[in-house]
This record gives structure tokens, C-alpha cells and sequence, in this order.
């Protein structure tokens, strides 16, 4: 069974940091792009960020200079540096990972972790 699970969820004052991580595990040979997104209340999930196996980032413009995207392949692992947070950053952060394959052939072509809640107040 594959698994992505976040952390470093958590309140901030608006300025602060913080870092987010997600690992995947099971069985995994392969990922392609890893990315954050965020769903606010009231609103749809966004796109933070991704990255891709190779190191090719993207950024959404609201947080571009102030996020850092990075991910450890040998760890299944991405991350995600916040800094200068605002109170509009406030939203469940999730992670994706996209086309993943197993030891064994299976293949996914997305999967969601469980969401992490990051508040900012100002």
C-alpha cells in the first residue's frame, strides 16, 4: 500500500516559518513530480509548488520568493520551506506525488497525502 504522510503543520505569527515534509513509502521504485498544494476554507485546492525528479521547480506567484521546494529521492521525500508567512498562507497543505511506480510494475498516477494544517495569525 502506498502512503504519502505530511508533518510540520502547525500556528505561526504572521512573518514566521515554517517547514513541511512528506514522505512516501511503500515498496516505491519511482516518482516522477512531487508537489505541495493547498485548500483554504471555503475555497479549492491550489498549487504551491512542485518539483520534479530531476530538480525542475515551480512556484505559484503568491508564494514565489518566499517558499523553497526540495525533495530527497532516495528518502521518497519532499519538503517545503515557508518563510514571511501570511494569515491568506492559512489553509491544509497537501502533499502529491505523481506517477509512482512500485517494485513490481504497479503504477499510480497520483496520489494524495492526508493534509497538514498550517495557521498564520496576524
Amino acid at each position: 500500500q502506498v502512503q504519502l504522510v505530511e508533518s510540520g503543520g502547525g500556528w505561526v505569527q504572521a512573518g514566521g516559518s515554517l517547514r513541511l515534509s512528506c514522505e512516501a513509502s511503500g515498496s516505491i521504485f519511482s516518482i516522477n513530480a512531487m508537489g505541495w498544494y493547498r485548500q483554504a476554507p471555503g475555497k479549492e485546492r491550489e498549487l504551491v509548488a512542485t518539483i520534479t525528479s530531476g530538480g525542475r521547480t515551480n512556484y505559484a506567484a503568491s508564494v514565489k520568493g518566499r517558499c523553497t521546494i526540495s525533495r530527497d529521492n532516495a528518502k521518497n521525500a519532499v519538503y517545503l520551506q515557508m518563510t514571511s508567512l501570511k494569515p491568506e498562507d492559512t489553509a491544509v497543505y497537501y502533499c502529491k506525488a505523481v506517477d509512482l511506480v512500485r517494485f513490481g510494475g504497479t503504477r499510480y498516477l497520483e496520489v494524495w497525502g492526508q493534509g497538514t494544517l498550517v495557521t498564520v495569525s496576524s
